[in-house]
């Protein structure tokens, strides 16, 4: 059993020289006497048996040293934590305004007949890459077509899109 008595005449005999080296790396030295203290306790407990190892001053600055990087991993949490926006679950939902949906629901309908007048070819174009997300060498592919020609149909198609939405909404 190592003598409790001569653990703690390591630790007052480095106390000071502790202190500093950990004020270095936490830079506050009332929080570097915190560690310290911290360190004390946990390097002179009342009932252990590490041997020699156990008694030496370069334990004692190990154990200041995980202390004071333990604080600052702690430090870099909650500050990231803090410049972060809430989670999401707290967030409240914005529901739409029936307003809202009715805008939507009409896009749709207009964005629908624009799609049902649309020559059979152009529309599996447009939802091809829109909505498959498919390229225009895959499209001319599937089409049988060039890859010019697909991409003629995409633009045609979103271009009587757009210009039935442009129209309507002045």
């Amino acid at each position: 059993m190592v003598d409790i008595e001569t653990r703690h005449q390591v630790y007052f005999a480095n106390r000071t020289a502790l202190v500093a080296y950990a004020t270095r790396i936490v830079g506050s030295r009332e929080t570097a006497e915190d560690i310290v203290q911290e360190a004390f306790i946990r390097f002179a407990p009342t009932s252990t048996d590490n041997g020699s190892q156990g008694l030496s001053p370069a334990y004692l600055y190990r154990i200041v040293r995980n202390l004071c990087l333990d604080l600052l991993k702690r430090r870099k949490i909650e500050a990231r934590e803090e410049q972060g926006e809430p989670p999401f679950w707290s967030m409240p939902i914005e529901l739409p305004t029936p307003e809202d949906i009715v805008v939507v629901t009409d896009e749709i309908r207009r964005i629908s007949s624009v799609l049902d007048a649309l020559p059979m070819e152009v529309r599996i174009a447009l939802e091809m890459h829109r909505f498959g997300g498919y390229t225009l060498e895959e499209i001319a592919a599937h089409l049988n077509i060039s890859v010019a020609t697909a991409h003629r149909h995409v633009r045609t198609a979103m271009m009587r899109v757009a210009t039935t939405l442009a129209g309507d909404a002045s």
